[in-house]
């Protein structure tokens, strides 16, 4: 009758433990759903195409804030000096719209490029990376003087 009991005790004790812990783990998930939301309204990438080198890109990536809290994006860092991005400084409140202006400037690069924007936000995931890519073809070479490459 005794190792019943314990049985039954300890079943229990199971039972209220494994409630605490989901109990926590809702906690948790109603925690981050008071998070913003960095939702893109295009795509991630931006496909150029192929362009002339010294040609200047610029595209804006749309975005929203699907969350319950305003949206601050803390900083935007790019893979490469030629590429610059622009974005809002203040708040986005939610279901708000906004976008990233980036520019890549194409001047010395040549051949196939992928420029990666990194967006670091107070999100969950907090960044969120951006592509452009695209063919950067070299620019044609002026033809030299042919009176002067006689001489």
């Amino acid at each position: 009758m005794k190792k019943i009991a314990l049985f039954a005790l300890l079943g229990i004790a199971v039972a209220f433990s494994g409630c605490s812990k989901s109990e926590k783990q809702g906690e948790g998930k109603q925690a981050n759903s008071k998070l913003p939301v960095f939702a893109l309204i295009d795509s991630t990438e931006y496909n150029f195409g192929t362009i002339q080198e010294g040609d200047i890109v610029e595209h804006e990536f749309k975005f929203r804030n699907d969350g319950q809290y305003p949206l601050i994006l803390n900083n935007i860092s790019s893979s490469c000096g030629c590429t610059t991005p622009e974005w809002p400084k203040e708040p986005i409140e939610p279901n708000q719209t906004s976008s990233i202006k980036v520019r890549f400037d194409s001047k010395h690069k040549v051949g196939p490029q992928v420029k990666t924007i990194t967006i670091y936000a107070n999100t969950e995931p907090a960044n969120t990376e951006l592509r452009l890519k695209g063919i950067v073809n070299a620019a044609p070479q002026p033809a030299a003087d042919s009176a002067t490459a006689n001489k």
